[in-house]
């Protein structure tokens, strides 16, 4: 129990769970002192980000196992002004089925009490209320578990461990056909069999369903209202939490045996759907999450083998797909890897398209940029490609010269700038857009979610204006044919649970609330120089596997590039000494810490075919250089740190 005997050494006192309200208490408050004699994990997440998203579904099984012994806090610190909105938080409460207590924290005073930087992260709290450990983003389920065991064995002979039922208390689901719809496709009357329906992700209630022209009227349904993973027909076929569609063209339906792929978002698979039959299959994608695949913890994130069998590629929270002429592929926003995918459907070849996995905003050659939660794709009539990358509110743009595709930014400026300012592109601003469609006059109509509003981008004149506001997180756009040769759009409203009609007003309107940036405070550092070290502790039952040589990784880089003079870069080991510009006082540092390790006991070899874990965790950290000796010289961030 070395991890445990450690953290007792050091005694930190948890501090007390401070914000605006609870939910799913049953409107009870709840505070360290009610839950001493139980195991707290206290989740830091907000619902913009993925990789939170996918901490959810990570610790579900530990909690369930444990469920009488250990209770998950979420403490919800928002990123974006939107998610600081009470009612968007129980929405997004409803919409992922949260199953444990969270904590509306909008100012982020627990958060700061906590010193957490990133999203998610996790802080464990032993029954007596001292903290035991800090540690940041995914993949951190199997270590929880054995340090579960060891808590559970120790306060369970000192008899302060207190079993029996925690404090959760389920919110009534909202009722009617769709919950929190994601994305839709117009389907060609030639697949649907009649003129002007629909397919529709239900997302939440994880099944596809077949809308007439009414936007209100099931044709069919495809897969249940449970979520789980099957292919099958109608019926028997099951999907977790489907996003985007992609019509496939008419000549490659046959051979794909599919009229229509689906990004199955929580099941990390791209599947197929032949209308006719209700036949669902799976073409792509192992059901492992990417980057957290014990096989390839040693693995490139941009690697996938020539000729791998595409089913047994792990892919990261497919979010929408698109067909590329260019490519000859479909093109997959993948926004658990902040990257493009390629999918071929003639060789089934799988590859990384766009994106080095690094989240932020940087343009260039395809291979080069960064991309940030990419949620919405689609293919324009001259054969470019246009990207909603939701974590830095920003519009994309991928252009083709021959074989060589490049990425620009059309909206958007990095992680931490949103508002709602229409306008030339340079000032213009979105809030974590998600939808894509293109008007026939070939601008841009953009789902500005976290706006609730449809925003028009015009790439002749670079201008960006809006179309209609007040709805309910706008997730998806269609542009519908009218009978007297006009068009419409019709929106997917995922928190009002519907799909509506919004005619195209001939008046853009032109709106300016203001520009805004992430209200996480900075980072105070003395300047010159500073250390940076991550802190990585293997679990219990586990070691870092130096089979071939130092597991462990810093990739460092910064905003704006010259910020960081000596010392950036990717580079084996967790400690790094970084020469700052005395030139700049504000910038954006992006670190990327990794490490792998396999079960196996320290001082003993690795056993063969030991399970092997990769450990990574982003930091987009804002900083501020103040020149004050007291500030910090010395960085100290917590991929798994325990005390």
């Amino acid at each position: 129990m070395a991890d445990h005997a450690a953290a007792r050494q050091s005694k930190v006192r948890a501090s007390e769970l401070v914000g605006r309200g609870w939910l799913n208490t049953g409107d009870q408050e709840l505070s360290l002192e009610k839950l001493r004699g139980k195991i707290v994990i206290l989740d830091f997440w907000t619902f913009c980000c993925m990789n939170c998203l996918h901490v959810l579904d990570e610790l579900r099984p530990l909690e369930e196992k444990y469920s009488d012994v250990l209770v998950t806090i979420g403490v919800h610190s928002p990123k974006f002004e939107h998610e600081a909105d009470p009612q968007a938080l129980a929405a997004a409460v409803d919409r992922y089925d949260i199953t444990h207590p969270v904590l509306d924290d909008p100012n982020l005073e627990t958060w700061a009490a906590y010193t957490a930087r990133a999203w998610p992260t996790l802080v464990v709290i032993d029954p007596e209320g001292y903290i035991i450990a800090h540690l940041s983003g995914e993949g951190h389920v199997q270590g929880l578990t054995s340090l579960v065991e060891e808590l559970v064995q120790t306060h369970e002979v000192q008899g302060t461990l207190h079993r029996g039922d925690g404090p959760y208390v389920p919110r009534p689901k909202a009722q009617g056909t769709f919950a929190f719809p994601g994305k839709a496709l117009a389907l060609p009357a030639d697949l649907a069999g009649v003129d002007g329906t629909y397919l529709v992700t239900d997302t939440a209630h994880h099944r596809l369903v077949h809308l007439g022209a009414d936007l209100e009227t099931p044709l069919a349904t495809f897969g249940g209202t449970e979520k789980g993973y099957a292919d099958g027909n109608a019926a028997t076929a099951r999907f977790n939490e489907p996003q985007g569609l992609a019509l496939v063209p008419e000549h490659l339906r046959q051979e794909l045996a599919a009229d229509v792929l689906i990004a199955d978002s929580v099941n990390h698979r791209i599947r197929g759907l032949q209308l006719a039959t209700g036949e669902v299959t799976t073409l792509a994608g192992s059901g492992t999450q990417r980057l957290i695949d014990g096989q390839s913890a040693r693995q490139d994130p941009n690697y996938i083998a020539t000729g791998a069998d595409p089913l047994t590629v792990a892919l990261s929270s497919p979010w929408d797909l698109v067909y590329s002429r260019t490519a000859r592929a479909f093109l997959i926003a993948m926004a658990g890897t902040h990257q493009i995918f390629s999918y071929n459907p003639e060789t089934g070849q799988l590859d990384v398209f766009a994106g080095t996995g690094a989240e932020g905003l940087k343009d260039g050659a395809a291979a080069d940029s960064w991309f940030a939660q990419s949620s919405g794709i689609i293919e324009s009539a001259d054969g470019s490609i246009w990207v909603a990358d939701s974590e830095t509110s920003a519009l994309r743009h991928i252009t083709f010269n021959g074989a060589e595709a490049t990425v620009s930014t059309a909206i958007g400026i990095g992680l931490f700038d949103f508002g709602f300012v229409d306008g030339p592109h340079p000032q213009a601003r979105l809030q974590h857009c998600l939808g894509l469609t293109e008007l026939a006059d070939g601008s841009i109509a953009i789902a500005d979610t976290y706006n609730g509003a449809i925003r028009r981008f015009d790439p002749a004149s670079g201008e960006l204006g809006t179309l209609a506001r007040g709805l309910a997180e706008p997730s998806d756009l269609i542009v519908e044919q009218t009978h007297d040769g006009g068009s419409r759009l019709i929106a997917v409203e995922a928190n009002a649970h519907q799909l509506v009609r919004i005619s195209i007003p001939e008046a853009i309107q032109h709106v300016d609330e203001g520009t805004a940036q992430i209200t996480r405070k900075s980072t105070r550092l003395t300047g010159g120089t500073l250390n940076l070290t991550a802190r990585f502790s293997a679990p219990t039952g586990q070691k870092l596997d130096t089979r071939w040589g130092d597991p462990t990784q810093l990739k460092i880089s910064s905003t704006p590039e010259n910020f960081i003079l000596e010392g950036a870069g990717t580079a084996q080991g967790l400690t790094r000494t970084l020469r700052l510009n005395p030139e700049i006082t504000e910038a954006v540092l992006h670190i990327t810490a990794r490490a792998a390790a396999c079960d196996g006991e320290p001082g003993g070899e690795i056993p063969d075919h030991a399970a092997c874990h990769l450990y990574q965790q982003d930091w987009g950290l804002p900083v501020v250089v103040t020149g004050d000796p007291g500030d910090e010289s010395d960085l100290v961030l917590d991929l798994r740190g325990v005390n």
